[in-house]
């Protein structure tokens, strides 16, 4: 006779004697962490204070652009998460992202931005579907079937442009491009922070205020403030509150627990009745759904139309930000930020660039510090070379002509490798995500 076992319905409660965790610090990570991004928030504005020609840094300018360049970033890092969690590397997200803006543009032409970003998503998902049928029916090696959804995508939506937009009557458009979207997602300014409107009544504009006085922090915080809350698309609002509900599935729902097992274990979740063949096509879906989403907000946010190469390789640095925030949704969050930040440094304030090489050699000494506290002698050698190479850096560039373009572009993969050859040590991957399953394999 045998017995059937269930899954609990959510993680297990902490243990009694365990400090209870704030709301707050639940999204934000824990304490140290969040107490390490205040220092280096405080160690930039220094910078920005003392230094010349570094008022961008924290410029409101910055932030909003930022902001704009994260977001599809940000999608496309929770794509890959929600396929790696369900056990499944999605090396096709870019492709999911191509088929997101051909039609999220192709949506937003002919019925407004709000279906195109509705077809976007059903974009994605078809994506997700190939790759969930290659890899989960058919046993596809996840790389493989990935890179063949890429060239798919490319393909079969520069077929669909010169099928339907190379013509004399749509005005426009072309084989590359689709038309401009005929209207825009709503935009707005928060009320008496960044002088938003109630009504016809003007609200003053706190943190802009703060912003021109200058003021070491409080300054910074200004800038920081009003770029995130200036010019806020629809789009970024709800790409921002993915994040929370993704981790509210994923940690406090039997959906979720349930999805987290078939990366970690789908043979132990097999044997306590779970479905994993279902949950892995659902898996595949939200991630394709969120990496079309991630190629509309391109197309119909970030642009007006689509135009062929709109993704950029973005969704590859998706999957990058994925690794680098632990396969988590506040991780990744904070390594899209660290993509987006230097290119947007790039386009608002190049010769800004200059000083992250100081701000990166400042902490690169304190690293060097700690590590010869701990007496972990590679680690602080680690740290003083990169002290030495970018101080000498910051000290040879010429503040007038600024870090070179190909420096800057190369600049967020380059702090992603340090950031992995880092804590590589505290990354965890779901233990079987790659790894080929069918059911009823020996347990």
């Amino acid at each position: 006779m045998s017995a059937t076992i269930a899954l609990p319905d959510a993680a297990p409660p902490p243990p009694p004697d365990s400090p209870k965790m704030s709301p707050v610090l639940r999204i934000l990570g824990s304490r140290k962490l969040l107490w390490t991004g205040l220092s280096l928030f405080v160690v930039l504005s220094v910078i920005r204070a003392m230094a010349d020609g570094a008022d961008d840094l924290t410029s409101s300018g910055t932030i909003e652009t930022t902001l704009r360049f994260t977001m599809p970033i940000l999608l496309a890092g929770l794509a890959g998460l929600w396929a790696e969690r369900v056990g499944i590397v999605n090396i096709g997200i870019e492709g999911m992202m191509i088929f997101g803006t051909w039609f999220g543009g192709y949506g937003a032409w002919k019925w407004g931005p709000w279906v195109g970003l509705l077809a976007a998503v059903i974009g994605g998902m078809i994506g997700g579907l190939i790759h969930a049928v290659a890899t989960v029916t058919f046993n596809v090696n996840h790389v493989i079937s990935g890179v063949a959804l890429n060239t798919l995508a490319f393909g079969s939506m520069r077929y669909l442009s010169e099928l339907l937009w190379d013509r004399s009557d749509i005005q426009g458009a072309g084989i590359s491009q689709s038309p401009q979207q005929k209207s825009a997602l709503p935009r707005f300014d928060l009320p008496f922070v960044s002088g938003g409107r109630i009504g016809s009544w003007e609200t003053p504009d706190i943190a802009g205020w703060l912003e021109k006085k200058g003021w070491p922090v409080l300054g910074d915080i200004g800038g920081v403030a009003k770029g995130l809350t200036t010019n806020v698309s629809a789009g970024t609002l709800i790409a921002l509150s993915l994040v929370p509900i993704s981790i509210w599935v994923l940690w406090r729902t039997r959906f979720g627990l349930r999805l987290r097992s078939s990366g970690e274990s789908p043979q132990a979740a097999e044997s306590l009745g779970v479905r994993v063949i279902p949950l892995r096509y659902a898996g595949l879906l939200i991630s394709g759904g969120l990496a079309g989403l991630g190629g509309g907000y391109l197309s119909i946010v970030a642009s007006s139309y689509y135009r062929q190469g709109q993704t950029a390789n973005k969704g590859f640095i998706g999957l990058a930000t994925t690794i680098a925030g632990n396969w988590r949704p506040t991780g990744v969050l904070a390594s899209g930020f660290l993509f987006g930040y230097p290119e947007a440094l790039n386009r608002v304030g190049r010769p800004a660039i200059r000083h992250l090489l100081l701000f990166g050699a400042i902490i690169a000494v304190v690293w060097c510090l700690w590590s010869l506290v701990r007496k972990k002698w590679l680690a602080a050698a680690i740290g003083a070379v990169f002290t030495a190479l970018m101080f000498d850096q910051w000290l040879r560039i010429d503040p007038r002509t600024g870090i070179s373009e190909s420096l800057t572009g190369g600049l967020p993969y380059a702090i992603t490798l340090v950031v992995l050859a880092v804590f590589s040590q505290r990354l965890r991957p779901p233990a079987h995500a790659g790894m080929p399953y069918r059911p009823g394999d020996s347990h």
